[in-house]
């Protein structure tokens, strides 16, 4: 830990380290497996077959591009130092837990051709080095230079923090001197910044390791400055001969840069721009205090949740922008909602509940894991989603990777860092945010303490906590009492707890002297609930959608048998939750009854003068992160209610 971030470290609330949360058994195990035994090794082949990695051949000349130039004037190509940035902050997070020296082996070649690239005055890009030297920082709005130097600054932490080599990390570091060097207020600099947001969240990131304030400074530096007017970004195009008025975005919202951000009071814009951005104020405004950058936040958080957010954690519903459109636009076939942007709502979420402790946070966060992100990788985890629709008529199918392959890099760090979301921790206090089978050993109240959830949970409606501290220590355990749960009991050592006298925020803090071998119990009742949809989601209008506890469901034609469009619900039936473990690899289904249309007496016709007669049958729903996992078909979230 850094000497500036010591003394917070005492006072705040920190992710613990990943790694030393295991997950010996429960829903995260098998993702958390899969994405170290299945998921990270076919990344790296993808990554070789599709030429990513050919671009660091900086002693060969540049090929054909395996990206052509797009309208924008972009090509996917130029950020291709992104996505094995993130391939290897993935790898090293699973690296941290088991050392690999085929995987060490594969990164330590990356960042060898990263060292025999990099210009003497620590330049790090591999587009413009090897095709358009001449052109670097020449276009921040549109090229993400320090988009990738972002995603390979964040790799080098990871991998330096796993394994303890410094090679990656001093190349980065060359690389942070140089951007300092070139941006800022001083007379002689730029005064710009990317236009995709990252570089941010990667100097705090390596502020907190190395103690340097001029890591810090830059981080502020690029957020303080995005928005202000006259916008750097119409002066550079100018400087390249372009007017400004051509932007093909039309408006610097697209990246957030329209004004600064604390006057922004409406999320806007591209998706994973905008939630990389708040990820990164919220950072800023845990590392230095600022409220005025907390409070333009609480106003962003409660609009995006309150006009923009999809029932399953998914945000940006345009693929147009990969974002916003206008408010209450949630179109379910259509719907963009990335699977980036899903997990960079986890990690500003996550990072808000740093800030102030807050159940209103990692209620989105738990919203995310469960749903809107996990639905971005299939149970082999070698198959993928970018989009994550609502709906289907079956030609949604997952891929073995993209044209623009963000997603699959994405899903697999968040997945492999997930035990940093469960828990964070100040010197005398736990937060426990998320809930699963797994164990966490860390320092609390001056003694070492073994924390054991033993759950069924997200299927379950019990989780317990063996606390065993090596002697009696003084300490708070908070445990986040989820929005969605009505009647909530806690226990400790089987005496009831008052939870309306401990709870605050949303989290129940138990204070005592704890001893090995106390327990803690928490039931969290999961009926299943109806939710309904706001008048102007006007695309949800007369229908309904199901969820018990954190988790969203879905009906997909592969359990029902006919298009779920043509099924029908009625407001006073009921659905029965039920564990099958013969079905996507063992989750609680719903079971309930529902009409069926027939369509068959339609015999051709488009129209008819009468209401389709209907049918009973017995309607299955799955997890929504479970579907496009078997044959073709339809899937539905949003079912028509009668």
């Amino acid at each position: 830990m850094n000497p500036h971030t010591k003394g917070l470290a005492a006072s705040r609330f920190v992710p613990v380290d990943h790694a030393s949360v295991r997950f010996p058994r429960g829903f995260w195990k098998h993702w958390h497996d899969t994405v170290r035994d299945v998921t990270v090794p076919t990344q790296y082949m993808r990554l070789e077959e599709e030429k990513f990695l050919e671009v660091l051949d900086f002693k060969s000349p540049p090929g054909p591009l395996a990206r052509p130039i797009q309208p924008s004037g972009l090509s996917m190509q130029h950020f291709f130092d992104s996505d094995f940035g993130k391939w290897i902050e993935a790898a090293s997070y699973m690296l941290k837990y088991q050392r690999n020296a085929d995987i060490e082996a594969k990164i330590d070649d990356i960042v060898d051709r990263l060292e025999e690239g990099q210009m003497p005055d620590g330049y790090l890009n591999s587009w413009f080095i090897r095709r358009e030297p001449e052109k670097r920082w020449t276009n921040l709005r549109d090229l993400h230079e320090m988009y990738s130097m972002g995603h390979l600054l964040e790799g080098a932490v990871a991998y330096y923090e796993a394994t303890g080599k410094r090679k990656f990390l001093d190349i980065m570091s060359k690389c942070v001197d140089h951007i300092i060097d070139t941006f800022g207020t001083e007379e002689g600099k730029l005064r710009g910044y990317d236009a995709h947001e990252e570089i941010e969240i990667a100097l705090i990131k390596l502020y907190k390791i190395t103690g340097d304030p001029r890591h810090l400074r830059q981080a502020s530096f690029f957020v303080d400055e995005r928005g202000q007017m006259p916008s750097y970004y119409d002066d550079e195009a100018r400087r390249r001969g372009e007017e400004p008025d051509d932007y093909i975005f039309e408006t610097y919202a697209y990246s957030q840069a329209h004004k600064p951000v604390r006057e922004q009071t409406e999320v806007e814009g591209h998706a994973v721009r905008a939630t990389y951005l708040f990820s990164a104020m919220a950072d800023l405004a845990f590392e230095t205090g600022d409220d005025s950058l907390r409070a333009a936040l609480e106003t962003l958080f409660g609009h995006l949740t309150s006009k923009l957010l999809y029932v399953t954690g998914g945000i940006g519903s345009s693929k147009d922008n990969e974002g916003f459109t206008r408010e209450y636009d949630l179109p379910n076939e259509t719907a963009y909602a990335e699977t980036c942007a899903s997990i960079a709502l986890g990690f500003w979420t996550h990072r808000m509940a740093q800030t102030v402790l807050d159940a209103r946070y990692t209620d989105i966060l738990e919203l995310v894991a469960f749903n809107g992100a996990l639905s971005g990788i299939g149970l082999d985890g070698h198959s993928y989603f970018y989009e994550n629709p609502l709906e289907s008529h079956g030609q949604h199918r997952r891929w073995q990777w993209h044209y623009c392959p963000c997603c699959p890099t994405n899903i697999a760090r968040f997945i492999a860092s997930i035990g940093s979301y469960h828990y964070t921790a100040k010197e005398n206090a736990l937060a426990v945010h998320l809930y699963s089978d797994n164990s966490v050993t860390l320092a609390l109240g001056g003694t070492e303490v073994a924390v054991t959830q033993s759950t069924d949970y997200p299927w379950d409606t019990d989780v317990s906590f063996a606390i065993d501290p090596a002697t009696p220590a003084d300490f708070d355990l908070s445990l986040r009492i989820p929005g969605w749960c009505k009647g909530a009991r806690l226990s400790v050592n089987g005496e009831d707890i008052d939870l309306s006298a401990v709870t605050e925020r949303g989290y129940a803090t138990i204070s005592r002297t704890w001893s090995a071998g106390d327990t803690v119990t928490l039931h969290l009742p999961m009926p299943v609930e109806r939710l309904y949809a706001h008048p102007d989601a006007t695309e949800n209008a007369g229908r309904v959608a199901l969820k018990r506890g954190p988790v969203v469901y879905c009906v997909e034609q592969a359990d029902v048998g006919v298009p779920p469009q043509h099924l029908i619900l009625s407001a006073d039936d009921t659905f029965e939750a039920e564990f099958r473990p013969d079905l996507l690899g063992g989750a609680t289904v719903l079971t309930g009854p529902a009409l069926k249309m027939n369509a068959s007496e339609w015999q051709g016709a488009l129209y008819q003068g009468s209401k389709p007669t209907t049918e009973p049958v017995t309607v299955t729903a799955i997890p929504y992160h479970l579907w496009a996992n078997r044959d073709a078909g339809g899937m539905l979230v949003w079912m028509m209610e009668r």
